[in-house]
């Protein structure tokens, strides 16, 4: 079952061509990588699947049903329930504790303090930030942090968790305890899409696909 389906997918910023008949599927449990240079259209490519951006052309469908872009009401459901958002700089809001901040997605669906609470704790003890909780961003590591980030993308459940170069901001020893995450997370059966520049990421994915002069391949 595919979980993410591009057909013929163009977005230009002006005269700039970004993506060009971009295709692309990704399915449940799949780890995919997407490579490509700064600037080739990556981060588009995330935004477009993660409904942040709108194409010019082509046809999305997610879970298997076409994207009608002028449901906002539909789009944003689907990014606040079925969509897991991980990106470089983590994120997190800096007045807010780890706990809230893992909870974030749980507290905007108004969901009952002490279920949320319970769920924070089952999935911070997952990734071993439990004794973190208590603490607020500028008192945790960068690798410490994008677990907490992380941690907000998983606890809502979602169909496809998007990775935007997860551990550009890592040290040499953090991107390897990440990407050591992200492997157990997909043989627990998520799927991720990770883009990013860095082959050593890249590598850890079962399928990875390159994005250059507007268009996908994947590689052999």
């Amino acid at each position: 079952m595919s979980i993410i389906k591009l057909n013929d997918i163009s977005k230009k910023f002006g005269p700039r061509v970004i993506l060009s008949h971009a295709n692309l599927t990704i399915n449940k449990g799949e780890l995919v990588g997407i490579v490509g240079r700064s600037g080739s259209g990556k981060t588009t490519l995330l935004n477009i699947i993660g409904l942040l951006d709108k194409p010019n052309g082509g046809s999305y469908l997610f879970n298997e049903h076409t994207i009608s872009y002028t449901n906002e009401r539909v789009c944003a459901s689907l990014r606040r329930d079925k969509i897991g958002m991980i990106t470089q700089h983590y994120a997190l809001i800096k007045d807010w504790s780890v706990q809230d901040n893992i909870a974030l997605p749980l507290l905007a669906k108004r969901m009952d303090r002490r279920d949320i609470n319970k769920q924070v704790k089952i999935i911070a003890e997952k990734l071993n930030i439990k004794d973190l909780l208590l603490k607020f961003p500028n008192q945790i590591s960068g690798g410490e942090a994008q677990r907490v980030a992380i941690a907000r993308a998983l606890i809502k459940e979602p169909s496809i968790i998007l990775a935007d170069e997860p551990t550009g901001a890592l040290d040499i020893a953090s991107e390897a305890d990440v990407l050591d995450i992200f492997k157990k997370l997909n043989k627990m059966g998520k799927t991720i899409l990770i883009v990013t520049h860095n082959r050593a990421v890249s590598d850890i994915c079962n399928t990875i696909y390159t994005i250059e002069e507007g268009a996908i391949t994947v590689e052999n």
